[in-house]
């Protein structure tokens, strides 16, 4: 029966929607619990342990995670054409939404990283929501949390995403290798031209997308855009009612939330705090970052969600109240996954890394525990309350 009770809590878990923000938290805290424990070493040389060509952080950061940008691609693919994204009136507030909440922190962090022009390349760190992180803390607020306020983070985030996608193309992309871009290119109007046919089996798509991943990561552009352009590919529909990017997205999501993004957290969350105190966050770095997203993100998100309500841009969320509405825009500083990704990107495994994942840590943590109390004691919107 005890047998049985446990598989029962444990499916239900899984089934939850924050399920997989749950266990990205999880691994990020056991990360740091590793990384500051007797086994910080182990934990070190085991993520620069080489599996053939690529070390296992590597692997991780440049192959798994272009499964998550895939999943990415699909969602956005799927919203633009028949989700939250597919009206044009619809599509007004989290599109401002979003640009105002990625150029405002962007603005933030080069305002604090001012002192040292080096640190000027890290603008983007803070400028994308992760929206599995966000969407666990609006879980943990209760029930009071109205459904169109988390349909509203989740879009802001959808979009956000695009820009995050498009920042990594071109803002982190030294040196290109013209002929595997080519190459690249040439695969990518081969799966296009799958779709114009009508194909609708999968395993075509899979075997020309890890082709494409290849081409994109000796291409020198980085590996993880190969995901979101293959996604792009993918059939919305088939023959016989099939649904080829349901499928996929069906098929994959579970993987990367339970599997792809835990692993990424427990890889580049784990950072020494020994000999760091208070001092360690004014260091110019984390500051800029920190400052970024708790006070950019909801300075971003809150000013440009306010400006369309007032000149009557977009109708405001059903159900939420201002109160709410800046509560989602706190959680919005809640970066951590592209946040660690890009940093990684801007500074490489280099000694500045530790700084900017305790940047991300700290911003992180600080818009999750203040987005938390806001919305755990709002009260809804006064027509909501009967």
């Amino acid at each position: 029966m005890a047998t049985k009770t446990l598989l029962s809590t444990t499916s239900a878990f899984f089934r939850m929607e924050a399920a997989g923000g749950i266990l990205l938290i999880a691994a990020a805290a056991l990360a740091l619990i590793v990384a500051n424990s007797p086994y910080a070493s182990e934990y070190q040389e085991a993520l620069h342990a080489h599996i053939g060509p690529l070390s296992v952080a590597h692997w991780i950061n440049d192959a798994l995670m272009a499964l998550f940008f895939l999943l990415v691609g699909l969602e956005v693919k799927r919203e633009v054409l028949e989700g939250s994204l597919s009206d044009a009136g619809a599509r007004v507030l989290p599109v401002i939404v979003a640009a105002a909440g990625m150029i405002v922190p962007a603005i933030v962090y080069l305002l604090f990283a001012a002192r040292d022009p080096a640190l000027a390349r890290g603008w983007a760190i803070p400028a994308a929501t992760d929206i599995a992180f966000a969407q666990a803390i609006l879980l943990l607020a209760g029930p009071r949390v109205p459904p169109a306020l988390r349909l509203f983070l989740t879009t802001v985030a959808v979009v956000d995403d695009i820009g995050a996608v498009l920042i990594i193309a071109f803002g982190y992309t030294a040196a290109v290798d013209g002929v595997m871009l080519a190459a690249a290119a040439a695969i990518l109007a081969v799966m296009l031209l799958l779709n114009r046919r009508g194909v609708d089996r999968l395993w075509p798509y899979a075997v020309l997308a890890a082709l494409l991943w290849v081409a994109i990561y000796r291409s020198g552009v980085h590996a993880t855009v190969a995901g979101v352009l293959a996604a792009l590919t993918i059939p919305l529909r088939g023959h016989g009612g099939s649904a080829p990017l349901h499928d996929l997205e069906h098929r994959l999501h579970p993987w990367v939330a339970f599997g792809v993004v835990p692993m990424f957290g427990f890889a580049n969350a784990g950072v020494s705090l020994a000999g760091l105190g208070l001092g360690a966050l004014a260091a110019p770095l984390p500051l800029a970052i920190a400052a970024g997203l708790f006070l950019g993100k909801q300075a971003g998100i809150g000013l440009g969600t306010f400006a369309c309500l007032h000149f009557r841009l977009a109708p405001r969320p059903e159900g939420a109240s201002g109160l709410q509405l800046y509560g989602a825009a706190i959680l919005g500083g809640i970066g951590f996954t592209m946040s660690l990704f890009v940093g990684g990107l801007a500074f490489g495994d280099g000694p500045m890394l530790a700084e900017v994942k305790l940047g991300v840590l700290a911003g992180s943590l600080l818009s999750a525990i203040v987005g938390y109390g806001v919305l755990r004691f709002a009260r809804p919107h006064p027509a909501e309350i009967v």
